[in-house]
């Protein structure tokens, strides 16, 4: 090729970029959620495309494409499988929990945006740490007679990772069908021997497949980020804890602080319902499981499984956050180790402490995520401002997702307060309301304030230039933190 010829081609391929630069910012003014976003990337797209192309079509995009539709038009549609989750539904109706009087208001909503009410007749336990979430776990799996389901963000093949294969393998010789389903992008390091392991001793294993379907081949921006046990549709397991040593306090962070929930009674069934929902987008299967909800044998407290995603028509898990902060009327206790809120979350927090209530965030005092720590620093001052309180944890690294509502709500799941768990991951939390449930969590989250210190805008403007810029540079991408 002549000079000529090569200047040509290097002039076309700039015009290709630049023309699908143009289009790129038309399909996201058209598209993004928020108009921050939008701008953001349309600036971007429309002045240096080079670069912004290839980011857009991998992070540009918040919501997921074809989960719905698949469960529609696949598993609701054949007539055996549909009658099968009306039934399930109608009995599950049986066991519907009324809430108090000065609850309905704000509480009951959330049912309305899920797919299945607040459930009475449920045993509860709170797990504290990996030691006795695992042990509550393996406990159960070891009970199992006919089914087990198992999803995890990440699974490792390590020692933890491998005394659940142990179980796993153990219980498949014996009979048991089980199904494990974990996201690809979590457990990237796991190998491909771990699951082969597996799939020789029966045990049935799928990647969640977020990149499936035409219009999500090139997104890396998803995560099913759900923790979900269940055995023989009697007990289930959720919370903040995955499989992989550091949860155990084995890792660089030390001791590892996260809660995790077993339950008993139809809250069960709401839960596995999530995994199959899940299971079916993943494997095009509905695993033969038991739909026939019971109440627990001991306990009698309503729960709502909430299971929240970017596949959803609203935004149902901000929607979570704001109706939880505006139903505080004394406290609102939020553990999460991210807080990247977006503005209206925060503009809720900021609401409910200048109403008055005791409004207090626990975080991380070291990070994990350098780029989420540093942008959990920009909000200190407008948190001064309003009165929020904010903690960092100095015993370790706390993972848990927690939330707490004046003396009678609590829930436990896996969504942090940052924008990937508002707009981009699969998440499920189990709201609870009762009193004594609430009493101990508050005992919980009362233990873990003490073991950590107050921080304010003092301490971001302590610590030098270099450290404010990092923090104003890293909350420019709190759109995909």
């Amino acid at each position: 090729m002549t000079t000529q010829d090569w200047v040509l081609l290097v002039t076309a391929i700039a015009a290709l970029i630049h023309m699908l630069g143009v289009a790129s910012a038309i399909h996201a003014v058209a598209s993004v959620r928020t108009s921050q976003g939008a701008i953001a990337w349309a600036i971007s797209l429309l002045t240096f495309p080079y670069a912004a192309l290839p980011l857009y079509w991998i992070f540009g995009r918040n919501r997921f494409h074809g989960y719905l539709e698949t469960l529609r038009k696949g598993m609701l549609a054949h007539s055996s499988r549909r009658e099968n989750v009306l039934a399930f539904l109608e009995r599950l109706q049986v066991f519907q929990a009324s809430l108090p009087p000065e609850r309905v208001s704000d509480f009951e909503v959330l049912a309305r945006l899920s797919r299945t009410p607040y459930t009475r007749g449920n045993a509860l336990e709170l797990l504290i740490d990996g030691a006795a979430t695992f042990a509550a776990i393996f406990a159960a799996l070891e009970q199992a007679q006919r089914s087990i389901v198992i999803e995890f963000f990440i699974i490792k093949d390590d020692e933890l990772g491998r005394e659940l294969q142990t179980h796993l393998v153990r219980k498949a010789a014996a009979g048991v069908a089980i199904q494990v389903l974990y996201d690809e992008l979590g457990s990237h390091a796991l190998p491909k021997s771990y699951v082969e392991t597996l799939r020789a001793a029966g045990v049935t294993v799928s990647a969640f497949h977020t990149t499936r379907g035409r219009r999500n081949r090139f997104q890396l921006n998803f995560r099913n980020h759900r923790k979900i046990v269940v055995v023989d549709g009697w007990v289930a397991f959720v919370g903040g804890l995955n499989v992989g040593d550091e949860y155990m306090g084995r890792g660089p962070l030390g001791h590892w602080r996260d809660t995790h929930l077993r339950i008993e009674g139809p809250a069960v069934h709401a839960l596995q319902l999530v995994f199959i929902e899940d299971w079916y987008w993943a494997t095009r299967q509905v695993p033969a499981l038991e739909w026939q909800p019971t109440a627990a044998a001991q306990g009698d407290r309503a729960v709502l499984i909430y299971s929240t995603g970017p596949a959803d028509a609203l935004e149902s898990c901000s929607m979570f956050f704001h109706q939880a902060i505006a139903g505080a009327r004394r406290r609102l206790w939020i553990a999460s180790p991210y807080f990247v809120p977006d503005p209206p979350v925060f503009a809720a927090l900021q609401l409910a402490a200048l109403r008055g209530v005791d409004v207090r965030i626990l975080l991380p005092g070291k990070p994990d995520h350098l780029m989420v720590y540093l942008a959990s620093f920009s909000f200190l001052e407008a948190a001064d401002r309003a009165g929020i309180q904010i903690y960092r944890y100095r015993d370790g690294f706390p993972h848990q997702k927690v939330v707490l509502v004046d003396d009678d709500i609590a829930s436990v799941g896996t969504a942090n307060l940052d924008n990937r768990s508002l707009r981009l991951n699969f998440e499920v939390v189990a709201v609870v309301v009762d009193r004594d449930f609430a009493g101990q969590v508050a005992t919980m989250l009362e233990r873990d304030l003490r073991a950590s210190d107050r921080t304010s805008a003092a301490d971001l403007h302590n610590r030098g230039r270099a450290f404010q810029w990092a923090v104003r540079a890293a909350r420019l991408f709190d759109p995909i933190l």
